[in-house]
């Protein structure tokens, strides 16, 4: 089986030419009094550059995620070339873990998983609860994987590619985690391989109201039931977020290959188009500038190259005649369990009756602080949810066969 052992090692002339263009940088001016409500302000992405190209350590940022068990294998994918997927793969010590499939968005990567690693594979939560082996990709386009040439790549290929790989791997069936595009591709995989992919835990929601011809319990629920406080909250949100943070979608969506020069050519494009989002999607997360600059630099440093990984956005809002369009992970898929994450600073926030349409959800957690990028947030709260589904006595337990993840005994 062509799985083989993978360390990041950048090449130094890659890095050399990076400091050439960091040094050769001509910013824009701003007007006074310009604050985020713009886009990132010109002092704080003067200053990333600043220590990106004189103070950064890229080389200790390779060793800290170099620490993750990372491998490299090919995947057919139909219709397109072999792929080279990159993907970390972390089992825990416990027999019978249960696989789960971790999978991002954009502008995050498999660096994501880090902080779940060690609370989803660990054996020490106590009897009766359960533990998993962890597979987080780098999807197509993104990271250290390969990308696609072709056109038509779209949310089914990403589906397939993440399923193909758990098959690979030995696991038949699995659970998978995702917020952002990770939402899409492990709801796609629920919908094209009910039979494999068992339970979903989803940190992002996107939908509607119930309606009395398709969900008319719910319907009824939501036409009796006042929005909770933080329903409300969530909504407004939302609302904010359609109004005033949804430019870069519809650029990605629609143009993606004219942003692509500049994210190609400037580090410092690329770091500012990422940066505000890491800012804005975010629950006064502390970034510190390491972070800031090891996410952008794995985007700039990425296989397929900065740009490949806003092509998604454009593939799944212009599917082909056998393609699976953007919306139809925001409605009924059966065959599945779900278990939804609310954060409040997330970018849709919606009410727990419009989450329910998304198909049979077993737990839905409204969380009182976070923001888009859960796992690195507060990765506590999806592991306090996982073990709530498929724990002893959780509505997903035993829903993966052979595989109960219970720690029966103190290791």
């Amino acid at each position: 089986m062509d799985i083989s052992a993978f360390q990041i090692s950048v090449p130094d002339s890659n890095l050399e030419r990076l400091q050439w263009r960091l040094s050769s940088t001509s910013f824009p001016d701003e007007l006074d009094d310009t604050r985020w409500d713009m886009g990132a302000p010109l002092a704080d992405v003067q200053r990333l550059v600043q220590y990106w190209n004189h103070g950064f350590d890229w080389r200790q940022s390779e060793r800290d995620i170099n620490t993750m068990p990372q491998f490299r294998t090919s995947i057919e994918v139909d219709s397109f070339e072999t792929l080279n997927i990159h993907f970390v793969h972390q089992q825990s010590v416990v027999p019978g873990a249960i696989p789960l499939l971790f999978c991002h968005g954009w502008p995050g990567s498999f660096l994501e998983v880090q902080k779940l690693l060690p609370l989803l594979t660990a054996g020490n939560h106590g009897l009766g609860s359960v533990t998993f082996h962890v597979v987080a990709p780098s999807l197509p386009n993104f990271g250290f994987s390969t990308g696609t040439k072709k056109r038509g790549f779209g949310l089914r290929q990403y589906a397939e590619t993440c399923h193909k790989l758990m098959q690979k791997l030995g696991y038949v069936e699995y659970v998978t985690q995702g917020g952002d595009w990770g939402f899409h591709v492990t709801r796609m995989m629920g919908l094209l391989y009910p039979d494999h992919c068992k339970v979903s835990h989803l940190n992002v929601t996107e939908g509607s109201a119930p309606s009395f011809s398709k969900h008319p319990i719910l319907a009824l629920e939501h036409l009796l039931t006042p929005y909770s406080k933080h329903e409300r909250a969530g909504l407004e949100r939302t609302a904010y977020h359609r109004k005033n943070g949804t430019g870069y979608d519809m650029l990605q969506q629609t143009k993606p290959q004219t942003i692509a020069y500049a994210l190609a050519d400037s580090p410092v494009a690329l770091l500012a188009w990422i940066y505000e989002k890491l800012h804005e999607w975010t629950d006064e997360y502390p970034w510190t500038d390491d972070e800031i600059l090891t996410w952008v630099s794995i985007y700039w440093h990425s296989t397929a190259g900065p740009a490949a990984s806003l092509r998604i956005y454009y593939e799944s809002n212009h599917p082909t005649a056998d393609g699976l369009p953007y919306d139809r992970a925001l409605h009924y898929i059966p065959n599945v369990k779900y278990g939804i994450a609310h954060f409040p600073k997330d970018l849709t926030v919606l009410p727990n009756t419009w989450a329910a349409t998304l198909g049979d959800v077993i737990l839905q957690s409204r969380n009182p602080h976070g923001g888009h990028f859960a796992a690195v947030e507060h990765p506590e709260l999806i592991v306090r949810d996982l073990q709530a589904m498929l724990g002893k006595g959780g509505r997903a337990y035993g829903c993966v066969s052979a595989s109960d993840g219970l720690i029966k005994s103190r290791l």
